[in-house]
Formats: C-alpha cells, structure tokens, sequence
C-alpha cells in the first residue's frame, strides 16, 4: 500500500488539482460512466481540462509503465482499468469555422454541444442517433451517422488529430504529418493514443425529413421483410435502421403499447418533407402504423428519431456486418426481442451503402464498406446474467454467419478478443494496423474500451513486464489483471 500511496503522491505532484484517488469525494462518479456494467477501479483518476494534462498523465503512465484507459462519457466500455483512467469528460470545447465548414471538438465534446455550436451557420456534423455520445470516440470507431448513406462515415471526414501517444507525446496528426497514425487512428484510433480533439467537416444541412413508424409486430409479422425490400432501391439521400423490442406491460406506458412487440422504423431523409413523405410510402402500407412521427424537424431534434434512453445503465450489446439479410434469420431477430425472450433484448437494423460503400478521399482503416446492413442486439445485464445475455446474443448473430462480414466498432458493447477485433478490418489492413499499433505502444500499456490484440509489454533492456505496475502496488501483473478482466466479461 505504501508503494501505490507514494506514486499516487508523484502523480498529484505533476497535476496538482487533476488527480482524484479511492479516498476522494468525486472518485465514484468519475469513474462510472455511461455505461454501468464493470465500471472501471482505477488505482487513480486524472480529471483532465486540457491536452497537457492527458499528455501528462500518460508521460506518467509511460515511465512507471502503468497501464492507463481513456474515458470521455463512457458510453462503449467493456473492458475496465485498474491502473491509471484519464477521464476527459472536461474537455468539452467546440469551435466552428464556418468559412471552412469544419468544428474543432475537444475530447470530451458530446455531438448535442457540436450539433447546437454547428446550427447557427446552418451546419450540422455527420452525429449519430443519441446526442449524448462522445463525439471524438464515435469518429475514431467509424462513426454510422444518421447521414450516413449521403456523406459516409464520420471518420472519412477528419481533418486533423491531436493525440497523445502511449510515449508520453503529444502530436499533431494530419495526412502529411503522420500518415500511418492519420490512417490508423480513423477506424481505430481507440487503440492507438489519446485524442485530445479533432477537427471535422460539417454539411450544409439545416433540417431533415424524419422520424419514426411504430409497428405492431404480432399484427405485422413481416414488416421487416418489408423494410428489408424498401432499402433495396431507396436514394442515397434516405438513412434508416429498424429497431425490434417488447415493451414492459407497465401503466407508465400507452395502453396501446403495453407488452407488445413493436418494430420502429427510423428515417431520415435529406430532402422536403413532400420528397421524404414519398419515400416512405410503402413503410406506412406494411400494416397498422401505431404512432407516425415523420415529419420535417430541425437538425437540432434529430436525438428525436431514436429517442434512445438517456439514463446511465448497464448492458452488453454485439453487432455483425451483413452483405445481405435472410429470411430466416430476421424470423429470429424478431423472435428474440419478443415476448418470450429470457431477458429484455432490443434487435436492430441498420441501413448501409451509399456514400459508406464509396473510398473516402484520404484512405483509412474503417473496414466492410461493401456491407449492405449492420445487425445490432443489446440487452440490459444485472447482476448474474451475464452468460445468459451473452449465450443469446451469440445464438442470434450465428444466424447472419453465411452472410458476415465481420463486426462493427461502434456497436461493440462489450470485450472483443484478438480475432473478433480483427473482423472489424480487410485482410489487407490489419497488418499494417497491428504493425502501427505494435510501434506506437511497444509496452502494450493502452487498454482500449472494447479489448482487442494485446501487445507484449517488453522492456527493451530488461524484457518483458513483468512484475507488479508501479502506480497500484499490487501484487497482480498487467497480463494477469487483464485475464481477470476477461473472467468478469
């Protein structure tokens, strides 16, 4: 104990008001998150406000090798740390150069805060569905947008990087200055450093035709089979997913949705509203619509069409990518988010193609653009459901095996192994993304969120790692700590 004191005690040297340990008030709720399954159990907390507190922090981590993690709004974790966390839930800075069409967001900027900074100029960055989400982790994971079919992925449209190497460096990252880290940080950059901020392309988009379709599943059954035959030949300018869950039987709810299940088609449309109302047309004649939402709405309520929970939880969620979807297997995404499923489960669709299929102008690692559609399930956990939750996401996404490609970061909620983290990228990439992880972090320090490939911790002059991290004291080694983590999983 003595020992983690007196590194704790050198760490608050270097940052005197940024470092938060067990003892402290806050330390709890820094450490929680979005996501409540596994928090993380730090031995310390760094609160940074600015780029030179992260730079710190990890300079500290790389001299004593301690492994560290990031977490901006905790939305992704799967795998916890218990060495140093670097919370950047401060650094919330957003600038707009409307001349240029581009924001600088810091690290710890949701896409609400870039999205209502972007709307005055009449622009709007390429966010996802749930404003809440940190904007720099959604980028650096790909980033499946709700325009997404128009203008691709979020990550095709960096301009820039600020990151804080696992050397303790803090770099300026452009096409020119460091290609390799340019490439491998936009669809991977969660393993590869600490984004301090980012600077994007926005659109001009001001408003969208949007909103949802609520289906009465059992009066339905084949609304997503029609969906599915809808997206085959709607324009790049439509973005949708459909969503499958059963509601709880609760007087909180509309009678009219109690205990059923109900599919929500989710559509946005860049167009007028006249445009947008006759595309979806044939989603409003697959059956008895419960409630229609649709209707052109400021960008600045585009959450709206989602309206995902904003109450911190926890769950576990996986995804495959799909060159095409079967009968058979969407029968059995429905069939587990019914009413007889063993835990509250929600299945999900997401539309793909488009601008997503096309190579952005500076090439990245973002992988599986030839995919038509991204098939997603989460599922809320408590406390000893872990494998029952895990056993039915597996069981679901087995039927998509003929037809996967691989996995997508951004909806990965939960410890991917080495090969489940490769299955996110071409063949002809994960080499050389491996090789640059492998360069920049030889010491294999960096957890990163969703798990992944593991790098030996060597020691250029003594070997490998292999005896306590210095920051905890404790008598576990990194490897061991992160086998204990996988257990958990």
């Amino acid at each position: 104990m003595s020992d983690k004191n007196s590194s704790i005690e050198q760490l608050t040297a270097h940052l005197p008001d940024a470092v938060l340990d067990p003892a402290s008030g806050d330390h709890d709720a820094e450490r929680a998150g979005f996501q409540l399954h596994h928090p993380h159990r730090p031995a310390a907390i760094v609160a940074a406000t600015r780029a030179e507190d992260v730079r710190a922090a990890v300079e500290f981590a790389a001299t004593h090798r301690t492994p560290f993690a990031v977490q901006a709004t905790g939305h992704g974790r799967a795998v916890p740390t218990d060495g140093l966390l670097i919370s950047t839930r401060r650094m919330t800075g957003v600038r707009i150069d409307p001349a240029t069409r581009t924001a600088w967001v810091e690290a710890g900027a949701t896409w609400s805060r870039v999205v209502e900074a972007a709307a005055p100029h009449g622009l709007a960055p390429l966010s996802g569905s749930f404003p809440g989400v940190g904007a720099v982790s959604y980028t650096l994971s790909g980033g499946v947008g709700l325009l997404a079919r128009r203008y691709g992925f979020a990550a095709d449209h960096v301009r820039r990087l600020d990151v804080v190497t696992p050397d303790g460096r803090l770099r300026e990252v452009t096409e020119r200055s460091e290609p390799d880290l340019f490439w491998a940080l936009r669809g991977a950059g969660g393993h590869l450093g600490v984004v301090t901020g980012m600077e994007i392309d926005l659109v001009p988009v001001t408003h969208v035709y949007g909103g949802s379709l609520l289906v009465d599943l059992q009066r339905a059954p084949d609304v997503l089979e029609v969906w599915r035959r809808w997206t085959e030949d709607v324009p790049e300018e439509t973005t949708s997913a459909v969503t499958v869950l059963t509601y709880p039987d609760v007087p909180q709810l509309p009678e009219g949705l109690r205990g059923r299940p109900i599919a929500h088609l989710r559509v946005v449309h860049l167009g007028s509203a006249e445009e947008g109302s006759a595309v979806v047309e044939p989603l409003r004649a697959c059956g008895p619509i419960l409630r229609d939402t649709l209707a052109e709405i400021p960008y600045t309520r585009a959450g709206e069409i989602f309206d995902e929970p904003e109450q911190p939880h926890p769950y576990r969620g996986d995804n495959v990518v799909v060159r095409d979807l079967e009968p058979e297997a969407l029968s059995g995404l429905a069939q587990a988010a019914g009413p007889s499923a063993r835990v509250f489960t929600v299945t999900g669709i997401r539309h793909l193609g488009g601008a997503l299929a096309r190579p952005p102008r500076a090439a990245n690692v973002v992988g599986h653009r030839d995919a038509r559609y991204l098939v997603s399930i989460l599922s809320p956990v408590e406390d000893g459901e872990e494998k029952l939750v895990r056993k039915l996401h597996d069981d679901v996404l087995a039927s998509f095996a003929g037809v996967a490609l691989g996995r997508g970061l951004n909806f990965a909620y939960r410890e991917l192994g080495p090969e489940e983290f490769r299955s996110a990228f071409s063949a002809e990439d994960y080499p050389r993304l491996l090789a640059i992880k492998e360069r920049v972090d030889p010491h294999g320090l960096f957890r990163p969120g969703q798990g992944g490939p593991r790098v030996a911790r060597v020691d250029p002059a003594r070997g490998p790692v292999r005896g306590r991290h210095r920051l905890t004291g404790w008598c576990r080694s990194g490897d061991e700590a992160g086998q204990q983590s996988r257990r958990g999983e």
